[in-house]
């Protein structure tokens, strides 16, 4: 039960919460900056994912996703309203996002996604990560917007930089300086 219906959270409760919301973030920059190690730390080896027209493997989900999204294209995840249940090694996370994307073959067709990670997490070797993943599609908005088409330099003029993939995209150039060149 969550710790919320049992009184204050302990202090391990509250370190199972943090590290479950990291791996859902872990998850969005795998998926925005076709980060490929960032997003297979977010699910077990042996995890499964419904993820709209894909109903198998987490890694075969994660196989078809990067082979389409180096393809290019622009690519935004916001996680919020997490709603946490823990029970021992194992909890139901419900997670809403909002996903907006277009792709490099229609960059002009911006689609607009909302709903939610109805989430198995799993706590194994004291690691937290996903082990069964159903997304809930709760709204989709689809529009052509021509000026999406312009290269980045005409679409963001001053606005530098612009977000790209792993490893070029300024994060990495900061995780790399944090983390002492490594």
């Amino acid at each position: 039960m969550s710790a919320a219906a049992h009184g204050p959270a302990t202090l391990q409760e509250l370190l199972d919460r943090e590290a479950i919301r990291d791996c859902l973030l872990r998850y969005c920059r795998g998926i925005d900056r076709c980060d490929e190690q960032a997003l297979r730390s977010a699910y077990w080896e042996d995890a499964t994912d419904c993820h709209g027209a894909w109903n198998g493997s987490a890694a075969g989900f994660i196989d078809q996703a990067l082979t389409k999204l180096r393809q290019g294209g622009r690519r935004v995840h916001q996680i919020g309203n997490v709603l946490i249940e823990l029970h021992g090694d194992a909890a139901a996370v419900e997670s809403s996002f909002f996903a907006l994307q277009a792709t490099a073959a229609q960059p002009e067709r911006e689609t607009f996604l909302c709903g939610r990670y109805a989430d198995r997490f799993e706590r194994r070797g004291g690691e937290w990560r996903v082990a069964a993943r159903t997304v809930i599609y709760d709204w989709i908005e689809e529009r052509t917007r021509p000026e999406l088409k312009q290269d980045d330099a005409a679409l963001f003029g001053a606005r530098q930089p612009v977000g790209t993939a792993a490893p070029h995209d300024a994060v990495y150039a900061l995780l790399r300086a944090v983390r002492g060149g490594a």
